[in-house]
């Protein structure tokens, strides 16, 4: 991955989940994720989110339903750095901050 870009593209069609019309726009904010082999994956932002001091990103893979996590640093003007998460731990740790997140959220929408 040698390439982020931030998107911010408008979303036409609402997507907020709820079963009503309403006037708001919605815009899915995407990194370009280029690959070692020159390939480039759009992902949508799922969620940024901090564990232990330390900023970290999901991003939905555009072509399977799972969430790539990475760390990332936001530069002055605006680009995103990220960085692999290399240790297991490490990572442990962020997928179960990611996971509490979005059981809180389901929690939340069945009240």
């Amino acid at each position: 991955m040698s390439e982020n870009k931030t998107n911010h593209d408008a979303d036409h069609a609402c997507g907020c989940g709820h079963d009503h019309d309403h006037d708001h726009d919605h815009h899915v904010h995407t990194v370009t994720l280029e690959l070692e082999n020159g390939e480039e994956l759009i992902c949508p932002i799922i969620e940024i989110f901090e564990v232990d001091g330390k900023e970290y990103i999901a991003l939905l893979h555009p072509e399977e339903e799972i969430a790539l996590l990475y760390g990332f640093v936001e530069h002055d003007d605006e680009s995103l750095e990220l960085t692999e998460i290399v240790s297991d731990d490490e990572y442990a740790l962020v997928s179960e901050a990611f996971n509490t997140l979005f059981d809180d959220e389901e929690e939340e929408l069945e009240v």
